[in-house]
């Protein structure tokens, strides 16, 4: 391994001293904490290994905390999660702040209330994980065409049941449809 890979707080491998952390480096050598105490290695020469993973990444010309948030924004869209301020700014501008109520048919008992950001926010978070299901089904290996079809059929008919709340979407391109998703 070269000198140029490591890095003070690497967690690294040795042949003979075991897993390690870089404390120092010099120009050719570099000081290690193993188990059993402080050793001067020298990268180059001692089989020394990376203990954590690692990736490569050709042709970067961005700092790295930029790659870093927009490779976990890509994932975050990908998978359909969205952060909580987000799914309100799709909820219709009439419906900000309102309620729900729900009356239970024993007036013995209390109502309850509940903002209607919280319920639309599960009702999207629903929505999401519906199109993630989708998603792994369409591009599972071991299902047959007939069995995605098969299961494809039933989410179709959830997003169906769940039409009811299109209501309360702000743009129609966020609601519920029951046409290929």
């Amino acid at each position: 391994m070269k000198i140029e890979m490591l890095h003070i707080g690497m967690n690294v491998k040795h042949p003979n001293y075991g897993t390690g952390v870089v404390q120092t480096l010099d120009q050719h050598t570099a000081d290690i904490k193993f188990a059993e105490g402080l050793r001067t290695v020298s990268p180059e020469t001692s089989e020394l290994e990376p203990a954590e993973p690692r990736a490569a990444v050709s042709g970067l010309d961005m700092p790295l905390d930029h790659f870093v948030r927009e490779t976990a924004q890509a994932i975050i869209k990908e998978m359909g999660i969205e952060k909580p301020a987000s799914v309100i700014e799709s909820l219709g501008s009439r419906w900000h702040r309102g309620r729900m109520m729900l009356h239970p048919a024993d007036t013995s008992q209390l109502p309850k209330e509940i903002p209607l950001e919280t319920f639309f926010h599960k009702i999207v978070m629903m929505r999401n994980n519906l199109r993630v299901l989708e998603q792994k089904i369409n591009s599972h290996e071991k299902l047959t065409d007939a069995e995605k079809v098969e299961m494809q059929q039933y989410i179709t008919r959830c997003y169906g049941s769940m039409t009811t709340f299109n209501i309360l979407f702000k743009n129609k391109d966020d609601q519920f449809n029951t046409s290929a998703e």
